[in-house]
């Protein structure tokens, strides 16, 4: 951490000094971290406050990757080392000849205890730090063992005054400190492990995890971890950039959500409920915003970890059942923020596609209350906000006070198609029939005279003044150009309010080729994902958000796919680098690594809740996806190249493919799609009516 203590940007690049190494658990700097606590080293003078202990450091003297963090701690001549399990860590400090070498634990502010056992070689202590989304009784229980006697025990309470003696402190932000000489090279290695649960769990979760393994067997495992989890999907291409984009991508999607459950003494699954702050059984995740990974995070699990997709529709159940809702921002329990009824759309996504093993009896039941039930709800983002002028009207109105009215009005309509698809697939035909018919519930917002999405009043009136290119107001972190396409489901539905196949098309068009023009009055000052649409010469695609993310790919449900393919290839080369600053904008616990991680491998999943993935351009000549279920499924991409970018014609399985999809069954069963690629659009290929994909409208007419 570079950063002081509770500010959510931890570790700025161009910083340089570091405070200590942290546990963190934070999943998104505005919302900020909990339970984070730290260690350092210095020598010399005993430093502990965290400005004063602060050491320079340079980016040439570091190395990081995912089982591994090292850096030169230069103001010391220390180099710290860490490597992960899950719910644990080694540290190894190498410090040089010193009569006064330290290590110190930084327990952080809003409630912590340390607790020294210089017979045991160990310091104890909980860390309670929050910014919300906790119950009372919080608390992240930490030990950490250490393999060198301690010659100096003291700890410090609040205002960093140090205790007289005194091996335990309690208090509003305490630390604790030990002290050895060391000789040049010697090394002090720390296992630390901590628990949501309690002490005895912290302990356990430390001798399970780690035990009697040494820093390189736990590097070494956690080397293998990874390896295991990055190939599931095997690259062969001379790209090495590309490749090192690809897997960094696929690294950040596999983040998020955390494992929020633990291990008991009898080796059942138990979590500590962020939500009720019992102990109970069964699974819980935590850390993640659907509003965002609805897009394509959820939908990669579907496909690549239906097990682990298993195992988080159980923690969403569990979720219901201890807080009477499902989560939409989850950190660790309900957070204020977003918007959106994703979490039925992850739910029926996962349903649909074969994750049956689930308790889809209560899930159901909670998607209900979601769509009906306003009264009670925790926070802002669970449930919907604006329900009740929702069923009754088709669409929240811009003129009752609800903030992103517009952006609410099409997410709970894309939500509503999944309902609809679950409540078919279950059975249960009335429910299919009224969310069938609310899934059109869009259409309420397309204002004709512009050909946008635009608020609409409670008596039925559009907003007015209306400014296509204004942010925020009756959206959400986007303007109308960037939602007017969250039509997830009704592609075709929305094709015809446009005015058909090319009047779609030149909106499109109109997106990319216009200037980055822009009505911030909203938010009173230019916001950063503003400023990240308008420096990257891409008019007004503003990439670096989500709304806008799947735009790209709906040339194809209008005749023109290497539209489509020129697009995608363009913002995955211009947009995403394996560079400190390689992404464009919010990356947000995975969602656009995924976009990139299923774009490069040549398909996107535009509509959750459909079979489809819809195709684009491929990034590498060959992409092997490993299966859960033991298929293999291959993307060979031949004549590709950086100029290659479109797709001249495709075979799938060794037959002639015309299509602008591939079903989610054609995947799962394993087999080849072969792409040959060239540097000028085939305006033929994959331009028929049955190579377009699913849109609601259309699909009883044209089922896929």
């Amino acid at each position: 951490m570079t950063a002081p203590i509770g500010d959510g940007w931890t570790y700025k690049y161009d910083d340089d000094q570091i405070r200590g190494i942290k546990q963190t658990h934070q999943p998104s700097p505005w919302l900020n971290d909990y339970g984070a606590f730290s260690l350092m080293a210095v020598t010399g003078e005993m430093k502990f406050n965290q400005d004063d202990r602060a050491s320079w450091f340079s980016h040439k003297a570091e190395q990081a990757s995912p089982d591994y963090y090292s850096v030169y701690l230069a103001s010391y001549d220390v180099t710290a080392e860490v490597t992960p399990t899950e719910r644990a860590a080694q540290f190894r400090f190498t410090f040089p000849d010193a009569d006064n070498a330290y290590i110190i634990l930084d327990a952080f502010d809003k409630g912590s205890m340390v607790k020294i056992l210089p017979e045991q070689r160990k310091i104890i202590g909980y860390a309670r730090n929050n910014h919300g989304g906790v119950p009372d009784n919080f608390h992240n229980y930490f030990v950490a063992e250490f393999d060198k006697d301690f010659e100096i025990s003291r700890t410090w309470t609040d205002e960093y005054q140090l205790n007289d003696d005194a091996l335990q402190s309690e208090g509003e932000h305490v630390g604790a400190v030990i002290g050895f000489k060391t000789k040049r090279g010697e090394k002090v290695s720390v296992k630390i492990a901590s628990s949501f649960i309690s002490p005895e769990q912290a302990q356990l979760n430390l001798s399970r995890e780690i035990g009697q393994d040494d820093f390189d067997t736990t590097r070494q495992k956690a080397h293998q971890n990874w390896q295991t989890e990055l190939s599931r999907i095997e690259i062969e291409d001379q790209n090495k950039d590309n490749l090192r984009t690809f897997y960094s991508a696929l690294y950040r999607v596999l983040l998020f959500p955390r494992k929020f459950y633990e291990y008991n003494e009898a080796g059942e699954v138990v979590h500590y409920s962020p939500y009720n702050g019992e102990v109970l059984p069964g699974y819980m995740f935590t850390d993640n915003g659907f509003w965002d990974t609805f897009r394509a995070v959820f939908p990669f699990f579907t496909l690549m970890y239906p097990e682990l997709d298993a195992q988080i529709m159980e923690g969403l159940a569990n979720t219901y059942k201890e807080s009477g809702w499902l989560p939409e921002w989850a950190s660790p329990g309900h957070r204020g923020v977003m918007i959106g009824s994703n979490s039925a759309v992850n739910i029926a996504d996962a349903y649909l596609k074969g994750i049956t093993d689930i308790d889809i009896d209560t899930l159901y039941e909670a998607i209900l209350k979601n769509a009906q039930v306003d009264e009670g709800r925790p926070v802002s983002s669970v449930g919907r906000e604006g329900v009740d002028y929702y069923n009754e009207l088709g669409y929240v109105p811009y003129d009752v006070g609800i903030h992103e009215n517009a952006a609410r009005t099409l997410e709970y309509a894309f939500a509503d198609f999944n309902i609809y698809r679950l409540a078919e697939r279950l059975g249960k035909k009335d429910d299919a029939a009224k969310f069938k018919q609310k899934a059109l519930n869009y259409q309420h917002l397309f204002d004709q005279q512009s050909g946008w999405m635009r608020g609409k009043n409670e008596d039925g009136s559009f907003q007015s003044p209306f400014n296509p290119l204004k942010w925020g107001d009756a959206f959400t972190e986007g303007n109308s150009l960037h939602y007017t396409w969250s039509v997830f489901h009704d592609i075709a539905g929305l094709k015809n309010l446009m005015g058909g196949d090319q009047a779609f098309v030149n909106k499109l068009d109109s997106v990319f080729s216009m200037p980055p023009d822009f009505d911030d009055s909203y938010y009173g000052f230019t916001i950063h994902e503003i400023r990240e649409m308008q420096i990257v010469n891409m008019g007004n695609y503003a990439h670096g958000n989500q709304p806008i993310q799947h735009m790209s790919y709906l040339y194809n449900y209008a005749g023109q796919p290497w539209k489509a393919q020129y697009h995608v290839r363009n913002i995955m080369d211009k947009l995403y680098s394996a560079t400190p600053d390689g992404y464009c904008g919010d990356e947000d616990n995975g969602q656009t690594s995924a976009w990139y991680v299923f774009s490069a491998l040549g398909f996107y999943p535009v509509t959750p809740g459909s079979d489809e993935y819809i195709l684009g351009s491929p990034l590498f000549d060959k992409a092997t996806l490993h299966l859960q279920n033991g298929e293999r499924f291959t993307i060979n991409a031949k004549q590709n190249s950086a100029q290659n970018v479109y797709v001249d014609d495709a075979m799938l399985n060794g037959k002639a493919f015309n299509k602008t999809f591939l079903s989610h069954q054609q995947i799962l069963n394993g087999g080849e799609i072969t792409f040959d690629m060239t540097n000028k659009p085939n305006k033929t290929w994959a331009t028929s009516k049955d190579a377009v994909p699913y849109s609601m409208s259309t699909a009883d007419v044209a089922p896929h």
